[in-house]
């Protein structure tokens, strides 16, 4: 490819700015899809340590992920955008709500893989039009690391939390990526500016980070709602709280949000209801229910199994008695993951008596050993709740 003067790399570079802010993104930034070895020894020890929990295909991609020429060999620059994505309030707030499930910020609305998909293959269309380029766009349903490329890039650094965090938009950012086989790359990546904060530490309810910039995904409560298809471990359940998709706990509290640039448009509108809804109305809801509620967010990826065992979590947590009606009819689920989070949040809110009697009716009939267990564990422990001759 015939190389540019600098001027003509500048003026190339304003147009596709431009071009993408127009499209609703706030940052855009390019940068070298060379390989980084930093890169490839992060992931490495992330899957050695057996922090990816459930997620295998890390590993099975591993080759892949490590740069973004293992992707595509003919790339030489990614352009890397972003997205303020910010809550107009404190979503911490929405933890209080006991009786009602908290679906992360960033899944209440369309589903953001596929309004930035399509907007970047908008601008990457113009781009290979005008520019005579090819190109090629990635959101994170591909196997390409966006994090360590927008850090390269200078959109910002990866914090203590492991997410991106920039000076002018927080840490509440979508990420997009467009390759392209032409050069040019800048360089200016941002130094950390976390300096002493451990906020973002000290407020997992879960403990998921062994280390600053070190995040074990088999603790972290996005990961156990919506990656994680087994039984919730009992020792994150009480963790979970009201939260049945996402956790936005550490990025809520990081102090470089209170310098976060608002938007001027709501980028992806919020869908009615999808915030707060109460659990009594989501314990009730049936499979087609589900899809038709969640249809085209990001929530409906979990699938009707997985939202379920994360409602009866919730429930169980909720320390609301008029739900049992809501959880006794889960014990009936045809999935074992359903039964056995039915019975540890009816455990949760009955007395013993109570609890001993559902058992006699349900646990003779039960052949899974998963949800044998969660009896065993449930009777052993006598029931939490307060509720008195409840008619099983």
């Amino acid at each position: 490819m015939v190389s540019l003067m600098r001027s003509d790399l500048d003026k190339i570079r304003t147009r596709i700015r431009n071009d993408a802010r127009r499209e609703g993104f706030d940052r855009i930034d390019f940068t070298s899809a060379a390989p980084d070895k930093n890169q490839a020894a992060e992931l490495d020890a992330f899957i050695e340590n057996g922090f990816m929990g459930d997620m295998q295909w890390l590993a099975e991609t591993r080759d892949r992920r490590i740069s973004a020429q293992a992707m595509w060999p003919e790339a030489r620059t990614a352009i890397v955008l972003s997205m303020n994505y910010g809550p107009d309030h404190d979503p911490m707030e929405n933890l209080e709500a006991r009786g009602c499930g908290n679906i992360s910020v960033y899944a209440r609305g369309k589903d953001y893989h596929d309004v930035i998909k399509g907007r970047l293959k908008q601008i990457a269309g113009r781009i290979a039009a005008q520019e005579n380029v090819a190109v090629k766009v990635f959101v994170d349903t591909a196997p390409l690391m966006e994090k360590p490329l927008a850090a390269r890039a200078g959109l910002g650094w990866q914090g203590k939390h492991t997410n991106l965090v920039s000076r002018d938009y927080g840490s509440w950012l979508f990420l997009g990526v467009i390759l392209t086989d032409a050069d040019w790359a800048e360089e200016a990546t941002i130094s950390d500016h976390c300096g002493s904060c451990t906020k973002c530490l000290d407020i997992c309810p879960t403990d998921a980070f062994p280390a600053p910039y070190k995040l074990d995904a088999r603790r972290c409560i996005s990961y156990l709602t919506i990656e994680h298809k087994g039984i919730i471990p009992r020792e994150f359940r009480e963790a979970m709280g009201n939260r049945i998709f996402g956790c936005d706990d550490c990025l809520a509290v990081c102090p470089w949000n209170r310098f976060a640039r608002r938007s001027g448009e709501l980028k992806l509108q919020p869908l009615p209801d999808l915030g707060l809804t109460s659990l009594d109305v989501l314990l009730n809801l049936d499979e087609p229910g589900f899809r038709n509620r969640y249809a085209g967010t990001p929530v409906r990826r979990i699938g009707y199994t997985r939202f379920c065992r994360n409602v009866l979590i919730a429930a169980g947590n909720s320390g609301d008695l008029s739900l049992l009606s809501g959880i006794r009819s889960h014990l009936e689920s045809d999935e074992p993951v359903v039964r056995g989070a039915s019975v540890w949040a009816l455990s949760s809110l009955l007395d013993a008596d109570s609890l001993s009697s559902l058992a006699r009716k349900f646990q003779a009939k039960e052949t899974d050993e998963s949800v044998l267990d969660e009896w065993r564990q449930a009777l052993c422990h006598e029931g939490k709740g307060v509720r008195e001759n409840y008619p099983g």
